[in-house]
């Protein structure tokens, strides 16, 4: 699949000065609302970590193999530079906040169905400009919207490695206390410069032997310790550990060096080759995003995004309890934004902006069956949060769809050209009506009668006069509203009648002559 050559990185999130933090939901949603990605299943792969590790360097081998489409010369050419998400060499940070590709791409399970695929990169942490906050924000941000998160660590599995997911932990337990699924799916740990190849081979098979030994609970352990171990497995329903070699000093020490193979070490790309192609594996049950065991598209995404955001917005770490009921929160209003967008297409299909006028009253009708499928769509939805949330959500639907189906009719009525001008042609035609019998009654000299015609007319006039100006300024709408009542009454008592006998007539005359031709 081809991108479009302006495809690039794009910040969703960016630390301020004062160390606060800005979602840019217009970028992030042109992103996740992206023509390939809309109502697909999704997957969001990001890789999260401390600072001058390499992160965005391994991320564009991910774009490569995404590029390639299961190419087995994914890797690319031993001279061409490595492109994609910015990154050099040095000891300062580069990646700040938190950066997303700005379009998905599509990879195909294998039932044939469609994946729309994103890659996030993320500010390293722990360097000497972030605060404590700021780690713990991007670290949990990444988390909880991520189906694949990459812990990009360097040499070993240290302890400090896993007490920093200890809060995910402890959010982790409540979810699955009230909800009975893990909230998180998987936690890769990627460990880089990898030294002790001779006791621990390298790649998922040591990785596994590491993991295990460093999740082993033991006797006399700490109970802090402990809890973090047995809660890691029931948070994450997949963990795993792969073990990287050392790219090679031309990486490390070059300043000019711009990602080539030819100057990468051969045991870090032969074990490339490995972890890549694992990382996106299609039959990985974890691969595809789910919150609440709910497989999720893009635009339910948005809504999550928004609603963590908002809750790490007061510049302090929530508890795992507001974690939680933010969890829920967005998981309503991703349900009620679905159930929304249903209504929209199927309305849009049958009186969109192309389709034809329809009767009013057919319009009701298709209007109270698309409504009750969109409520019956979000009842169905597996929301959190309990009956009370839910039903405070399916009251906002229903007022947003009422809304919706106002601006519907309004536009469904502007497409009635004949409606429309139905008015001042009775009017005009009344007019002309009146003024041709009063001059036939005036050269017969019948003036009081006359009078009665002349009346009739300046009424019209005066009539059609207020009617154009209520249509045209907007104003008492009301009244324009009655007089088109009025002018209906005369079409279909008068006008249309007479317009149906002469059409009659003449059909009856044109088969007369038809038949003695």
């Amino acid at each position: 699949m081809e991108q479009s050559s302006s495809a690039g990185p794009v910040q969703i999130v960016s630390i301020t000065e004062d160390h606060k933090f800005e979602l840019d939901e217009k970028k992030l949603k042109q992103i996740l609302f992206h023509r390939r990605a809309i109502g697909k299943k999704i997957s969001l792969v990001s890789i999260a970590g401390d600072f001058r590790k390499g992160k965005s360097f391994l991320l564009d081998f991910f774009l490569r193999y995404l590029r390639a489409q299961n190419n087995i010369e994914w890797i690319g050419k031993e001279n061409e530079p490595l492109k994609g998400f910015d990154w050099r060499g040095g000891a300062t940070r580069h990646t700040t906040g938190m950066i997303m590709w700005s379009e998905p791409f599509l990879l195909s399970l294998p039932d044939g169905e469609e994946v729309a695929i994103f890659l996030m990169d993320t500010q390293g942490t722990f360097d000497s400009n972030s605060t404590v906050f700021e780690n713990a924000f991007i670290f949990a941000l990444t988390l909880l919207v991520s189906s694949v998160t990459v812990y990009n660590i360097m040499h070993n599995l240290q302890e400090d490695n896993l007490q920093h997911l200890s809060f995910f932990a402890e959010y982790g337990v409540l979810a699955i206390d009230a909800y009975h699924t893990s909230p998180f799916q998987q936690l890769t740990f990627l460990v880089r410069d990898w030294q002790f190849e001779y006791e621990t081979p390298y790649g998922f098979g040591g990785g596994e032997d590491i993991l295990s030994e460093r999740l082993k609970i033991r006797e006399n352990q700490h109970r802090d310790l402990e809890l973090v171990r047995s809660r890691l497995r029931q948070c994450f329903r997949k963990v795993n550990c792969f073990l990287m070699p050392h790219p090679g000093l031309k990486v490390t020490n070059r300043k000019d060096f711009d990602g080539r193979l030819v100057d990468i070490e051969e045991d870090f790309k032969s074990q490339l080759l490995k972890l890549v192609p694992e990382i996106f594996r299609l039959d990985n049950e974890n691969f595809i995003k789910e919150i609440n065991g709910e497989q999720i598209t893009s635009t339910d995404l948005f809504e999550y995004f928004r609603t963590y955001c908002a809750v790490f917005a007061s510049g302090e770490l929530p508890s795992p309890k507001a974690m939680l009921e933010a969890t829920a929160e967005a998981n309503n209003l991703a349900a009620k934004s679905t159930s929304k967008e249903f209504y929209i297409r199927a309305m849009e299909q049958h009186c969109g902006g192309d389709r034809p006028y329809i009767h009013p009253n057919q319009l009701d009708v298709l209007h109270k069956e698309v409504r009750r499928q969109a409520i019956e769509k979000f009842r169905c939805a597996r929301k959190m949060g309990g009956e009370e949330m839910s039903l405070t959500y399916q009251q906002d639907l229903e007022n947003e769809i009422l809304e919706l189906y106002t601006n519907y009719k309004k536009h469904n009525d502007s497409k009635n050209v004949f409606a429309f001008s139905r008015t001042p042609t009775t009017f005009i035609s009344s007019m002309i009506l009146c003024y041709f019998v009063a001059g036939i009654l005036d050269t017969l000299w019948l003036g009081s009668i006359t009078f009665i015609f002349m009346f009739t007319f300046w009424v019209c006039f005066v009539l059609l006069f207020v009617w154009l100006y209520t249509k045209y300024s907007g104003e008492y709408s009301e009244i324009g509203e009655y007089i088109d009542y009025f002018a209906d009454v005369i079409w279909n008592n008068a006008f249309q009648p007479a317009y149906s006998k002469c059409l009659q007539s003449a059909m009856r005359s044109v088969l007369g002559h038809a038949k003695t031709a």
